[in-house]
Order: structure tokens, then C-alpha cells, then sequence
């Protein structure tokens, strides 16, 4: 998947790449670039998403009762 933008009418460079890097936020990218910078051990992952959804259960109890 590539992320590709067309300079608009007037546009400076700037602009375009203010755009280019909202466009690579809103895809995630950033997100995994950064995840995959350093290698994981899937026993880490493991616990990283167990807390994770620890964290989002927790939250939507505390929704409900307040």
C-alpha cells in the first residue's frame, strides 16, 4: 500500500507534506513504524495486548456504573 498525493493548485511543499504526514497518521503508520523499531517477543505482545484489553474492560465497567 502505497501513500501517494498530488500537489494541489498553489500548494507549497509545506502543505503537501503536512497532508502526506496526516494521511500516514490516519493509516496507522506512525503507529507501526514505531512499534516495529525494536523487536518484540510475542510472549511481550502477549502481555502487552492482555493488559490492554484489562485496561479497555475496566474502563467500560466504570462507564456502566457511573
Amino acid at each position: 500500500m502505497a501513500i501517494r498525493i498530488k500537489a494541489r493548485g498553489g500548494e507549497s511543499v509545506e502543505q503537501m507534506m503536512r497532508r502526506f504526514k496526516k494521511l500516514c497518521e490516519r493509516e496507522g503508520l506512525t503507529k507501526d513504524v514505531k512499534r516495529r523499531e525494536y523487536y518484540e517477543k510475542p510472549s511481550e505482545r502477549r502481555r502487552r495486548d492482555m493488559r490492554k484489553s484489562a485496561a479497555r474492560r475496566n474502563r467500560l465497567e466504570m462507564l456502566r456504573k457511573g
